[in-house]
């Protein structure tokens, strides 16, 4: 496999330390579950239905995406989906970047004109930042050496 398609899909060697490996891993399999679970599930399965809900579909209509409920799918995949694999550390970096389109699209999209924070709850652009950032981080670092991927990796070293 191509060293720099191989790097792109399962990122680089870790921090270098395993405390610090130790560390990414719990922030990657914490923030991976939360989207995917708190999030993104509820966007696939929600009151014993299968789908977005409408309301998510006439939202992502009103960023005017041209196939409002394609689109709509497309976002709930990505959080689950990628919220999985950034979980598991599994194709870390493309999940981890799609997912921070899907929260950019989110904060600076539907949530354009609301507040950075909304100090007495409510909508704001809090949320989809504090999950865009990391999601950043790991589409830049990889998974690191606790991962899926880092087993791919070695995998294929011995290999060659």
């Amino acid at each position: 496999m191509n060293p720099r398609v191989k790097s792109f899909l399962f990122g680089g060697r870790g921090t270098g330390s395993a405390i610090s490996d130790l560390a990414l891993a719990v922030v990657r399999v914490s923030m991976g579950l939360l989207i995917a679970l708190g999030h993104g599930m509820g966007k696939i399965w929600h009151d014993g239905q299968f789908g977005p809900p409408e309301g998510f579909i006439q939202s992502t209509a009103k960023l005017g995406f041209p196939a409002p409920t394609f689109f709509a799918w497309c976002a709930a995949l990505a959080e689950f989906g990628c919220g999985l694999l950034v979980a598991i550390g599994l194709f870390t970096r493309p999940a981890a970047a799609i997912l921070v389109f899907n929260m950019a699209v989110a904060a600076f999209g539907t949530h354009l004109h609301d507040p950075f924070v909304a100090s007495g709850g409510g909508r704001s652009k809090e949320a989809a930042l504090l999950y865009l950032l990391p999601f950043l981080l790991f589409a830049f670092t990889g998974a690191g050496h606790f991962s899926a991927d880092a087993m791919i990796r070695t995998m294929e070293s011995k290999k060659e």
